[in-house]
């Protein structure tokens, strides 16, 4: 298993033939990262230097600085006017353009991918005191407790803006994983239980503040949970290390592709929802993996 693929043949201007834009995304649903050791869309170095400004110590920063893209909201940076306008700035250019060069590389998704946040990461990850669940250090795979997918892929876009090294490792991909533990972490339970889900769209159709989760969507939430809670998976499976160096950039389904994040400080991230219906490879989704386990459809 290589720790990423490499494209070398991405043109930004001219023609970018359909057939290489839905072999890169059959790639990606198979679960491989697709890395460019720059970014391929604009992204000026005096924005670079600005975020490698902003101090771990600095109380204007928390874990994560968010932009909320459908309605230019920026959240976790508390600066003065001329700061926050910049921080807000950046995040809303990152945003966009990496928003476009999705459209143009992974064109076959068009209209279906869905917009979802945007991150600065400006924390060094390596040595973070948290609690178990929260942890990136421990290998799993991504679940959105506030914003369900139903089966809906999670695309996520990172750039490594540090001056050093962002470093993964990684594993066996969703499918094995899932063979091999989806059982003992409860898929049968919750694949057979639909009451608290009921309960749950009721509310939420009545506009309560409740998550309108799928079997699918508390499935993933609970393997998030199960993986990291498990010692003897995190010890014991192989380990792939992947080292991305500065100015780096890669795609990658991070619902397939267990990943844990060792050290590296001043990244930033844009993620998508590319729905099933979108998908170029759908029987490589994790939601259609899970059906076939469990024999039941699981995206309501």
């Amino acid at each position: 298993m290589a720790a990423w693929l490499e494209v070398r043949d991405y043109i930004a201007t001219g023609d970018w033939p359909t057939e290489r834009a839905s072999w890169y995304c059959e790639q990606l649903e198979r679960n491989e990262i697709l890395y460019f050791p720059a970014p391929p869309f604009p992204f000026s170095n005096d924005d670079r230097q600005f975020l490698l400004s902003q101090r771990a110590s600095d109380s204007r920063l928390h874990k994560n600085v968010s932009y909320r893209p459908t309605t230019d909201v920026l959240r976790g940076f508390s600066g003065d006017e001329s700061a926050t306008e910049r921080m807000h700035r950046i995040l809303r250019e990152y945003s966009a353009d990496v928003t476009e060069f999705v459209a143009r590389f992974l064109a076959p998704y068009g209209s279906k991918v869905l917009l979802d946040y945007a991150s600065f990461r400006p924390l060094e990850e390596e040595g973070r005191d948290l609690p178990l669940h929260k942890r990136n250090d421990l290998l799993h795979v991504d679940a959105f407790p506030s914003r369900p997918t139903k089966g809906g892929r999670i695309l996520r876009v990172f750039t490594n803006v540090s001056e050093r090294d962002r470093v993964w490792i990684t594993t066996d991909r969703f499918t094995s994983l899932a063979q091999r533990y989806a059982r003992d972490a409860g898929l049968p339970q919750i694949a057979s239980s639909s009451a608290g889900r009921k309960v749950a769209h009721l509310l939420h159709s009545v506009g309560l503040p409740v998550a309108d989760r799928s079997a699918y969507d508390q499935f993933m939430l609970r393997f998030h949970d199960w993986l990291k809670e498990n010692t003897a998976f995190q010890s014991d499976c192989p380990k792939i290390k992947i080292e991305f160096p500065p100015m780096s950039t890669w795609l990658v389904f991070t619902d397939g592709v267990p990943h844990a994040v060792l050290s590296g400080q001043y990244a930033l991230e844009q993620t998508f929802i590319v729905p099933p219906e979108a998908l170029v490879s759908p029987q490589d989704a994790p939601i259609r993996v899970l059906e076939k386990i469990a024999a039941v459809p699981l995206g309501r």
